[in-house]
């Protein structure tokens, strides 16, 4: 009788009937007939094929797939798995007993080899069965799989981190729950998350399966109702699952219609960012909760990120290859506005993404108010000179809270100004705007050959599109030019209003004068730049104005300040008090005196102040407010 055969009990009930196969560098093991269902950790027999096939070769990873779900052994697991297959192979001239019982027990063959003198002793340290004994507490710890539906393309490690410490739990509205374990040998803390999928038992999961395989094969269709359909098709009213067949229909839904565990990673609205990263079968993926980056116990398989690459690439309708290495795309998920930012060979090595979600709802000055990001007064100052169409421009770094603060101001605007949109990236509240009877037009920008307008060509064919206020997501290249020359003529016809990086009045000039080519002159033509920051709060990451400075012209082109930080307090400089703001000299009408706009700042500061301070922010009520303010309230 062979060693396999001895081991596995020569195919008898009790026997194991696991059927090891190399794909590439992974051995894949199919355990649909096994009892043990390919479960390395408590199955001895199981174990003992695994290592068994490891003899003859290595492997990166072990993959074991039994009623609908795969357990991947990877990393120290694959490794330790490996050592033992080689220990088997090479003690086998020397102790044929100590080699058998590394195949079902490497932990217990590795104590005893170690415990030997000579060759034996020699084989457990050169193959590496000893140091990952050593590194072990038990198989449970060795050999912890990443776990996964067949039909997923991610894989979740279900054991906490060894060490944890338990902090929160939250149920999240996929069914999804989310553990936050610390841990005191490392700085980063977890962020455990278990899809509801996982606790599925073996007869729900055979369905989903089932169901997944009926779409696949397009023996169902139906646009999105055919998940349901294709679960309703498998699932009979005996078959005694403690899943509903609802439960079953949206975890379908999700692996198929849906983004997979990104489902469930934005369904956690605590969650701001995913990071995936390259090569990303190899690392797992990274969250920022309430601004705090965690690693959590999700990784995704290669035929998972390959899939979301080919799905961004085919909804956003844009090139995403060797030849065009970078995406920037847009998504809604689990509910929420999501910029996807992608990069793929040659410049990564593999796919990788960063997956950035907006607020369910758009901001305004208020709410930006009620967050602390700036103070009533300054944000009088910005209310007031986009309504009387100041040219503004948003400063700072990436996350500074550009984006955010633009689509508040956008609600500043005068109701019955027309307004164009400029993006490459879908971000501001068009939909919201329109939504509430503003004459709101978006105008997308693309690369050359994309299908959509280059954006120098966009502004062109913005200012055509009837007089109003133009607003520019990103300035950023060519259409800088076309943009300043828009605002020296005042071809707009009222606001415009636009972000750029850079940090304060100088580096901005430098960024559009000397990066961007235009002239000093037309750079003059801008009126306001607020400048924002991130900043770690004791509640975590944030973001705030840190300047806002009036662009004066005299001998060439300079910035005065109106507002800056003190102390962490963003405060007046006095400048406008002074009677010294060219800024505020200009926005007063024909029939006013500078005194009467310092007047009417202060009643807006109050009034700001007042809508903040009675939580009144959401843009529904900021935009009856303005109505009420300017024309009295209505009935």
């Amino acid at each position: 009788m062979g060693v396999l055969s001895r081991v596995r009990g020569s195919g008898d009930e009790t026997g194991c009937r696991c059927s090891p196969s190399f794909d590439g560098d992974r051995l894949v093991v199919d355990a649909d007939d096994c009892r043990g269902e390919g479960r390395l950790a408590a199955e001895a027999a199981c174990r003992a094929a695994v290592v068994d096939a490891l003899r003859e070769r290595d492997a990166d990873a072990i993959c074991t797939r039994a009623a609908g779900v795969e357990r991947a052994y990877e990393g120290t697991a694959a490794a330790a798995l490996v050592a033992a297959g080689r220990f088997a192979d090479a003690a086998a001239f020397h102790d044929e007993a100590i080699a058998d019982r590394a195949l079902r027990d490497p932990l217990g063959a590795a104590r005893a080899a170690m415990g030997r003198a000579g060759p034996v002793a020699r084989l457990a340290a050169e193959t590496g069965l000893a140091e990952g004994a050593a590194q072990a507490d038990g198989y449970e710890d060795l050999l912890a799989p990443a776990v996964g539906p067949t039909i997923s393309r991610s894989r979740v490690r279900l054991q906490p981190p060894t060490s944890a410490r338990f902090a929160s739990r939250r149920e999240l509205e996929t069914g999804a729950v989310v553990r936050i374990y610390g841990q005191p040998d490392r700085e980063r803390r977890t962020y455990h998350l278990e899809p509801v999928e996982h606790g599925f038992g073996p007869a729900a999961t055979e369905r989903l399966v089932a169901a997944y395989d009926r779409l696949a094969s397009g023996a169902v269709t139906g646009g999105e109702r055919a998940p349901g359909r294709a679960v309703r098709r498998v699932v009979d009213d005996g078959d005694g699952m403690d899943t509903t067949v609802r439960e079953l229909e949206r975890v379908l839904e999700k692996h198929t219609q849906g983004y997979g565990v990104v489902t469930d990673l934005f369904a956690d609205e605590r969650v701001s960012d995913v990071f995936v990263t390259a090569p990303a079968s190899d690392n797992r993926i990274r969250v920022r909760v309430d601004g705090e980056t965690l690693t959590t116990n999700v990784r995704l398989t290669e035929g998972g990120i390959e899939a979301l690459a080919s799905r961004f690439r085919r909804e956003s309708g844009r090139a995403f290859s060797r030849a065009s290495p970078a995406l920037d795309a847009t998504a809604t998920v689990s509910g929420r506005r999501v910029r996807v930012a992608g990069v793929t060979e040659p410049v990564s090595e593999g796919v990788a993404f960063a997956f950035r979600a907006h607020e369910r709802e758009a901001w305004t000055l208020p709410a930006l108010v009620t967050n602390g990001t700036l103070t009533a007064q300054a944000a009088a100052l910005l209310s007031l000179a986009v309504e009387r169409d100041a040219a503004t421009l948003l400063a700072g770094t990436r996350g500074a809270g550009k984006t955010t603060m633009l689509g508040a101001l956008l609600w500043e605007l005068p109701a019955a100004t027309r307004t164009v949109v400029i993006e490459d990236t879908p971000e501001l509240p068009v939909a919201q705007l329109q939504d509430a009877g503003r004459d709101v037009q978006s105008l997308r920008t693309g690369d050359e050959g994309s299908g959509e307008l280059a954006p120098a060509e966009a502004l062109h064919t913005a200012l055509r599109l009837g007089e109003g206020a133009l607003v520019v997501g990103e300035v950023r290249g060519e259409e800088a030019g076309v943009l300043y020359e828009a605002m020296r003529v005042g071809a707009s016809g009222s606001a415009v209003l636009g972000t750029i990086h850079g940090d304060g009045g100088e580096a901005v000039r430098e960024r559009v004068v000397t990066d961007l080519g235009v002239p000093e002159s037309a750079f003059g033509a801008t009126d306001l730049l607020v400048t924002l920051e991130p900043f770690e709060s004791s509640a975590g990451r944030a973001r705030r104005v840190k300047r806002i400075e009036e662009v004066v012209c005299a001998d060439g082109v300079g910035f005065e300040p109106l507002f800056e930080l003190d102390d962490g307090e963003l405060t007046s400089t006095g400048r406008i008090e002074r009677g010294n703001s060219r800024l505020v000299d200009g926005l007063a009408r024909s029939t006013e005196r500078y005194t009467a706009v310092r007047e009417c700042l202060r009643d807006r500061t109050d009034w700001l102040a007042d809508l903040a301070d009675s939580g009144r922010t959401d843009p529904e009520t900021v935009r009856r407010a303005h109505a009420e303010r300017r024309t009295g309230p209505t009935a």
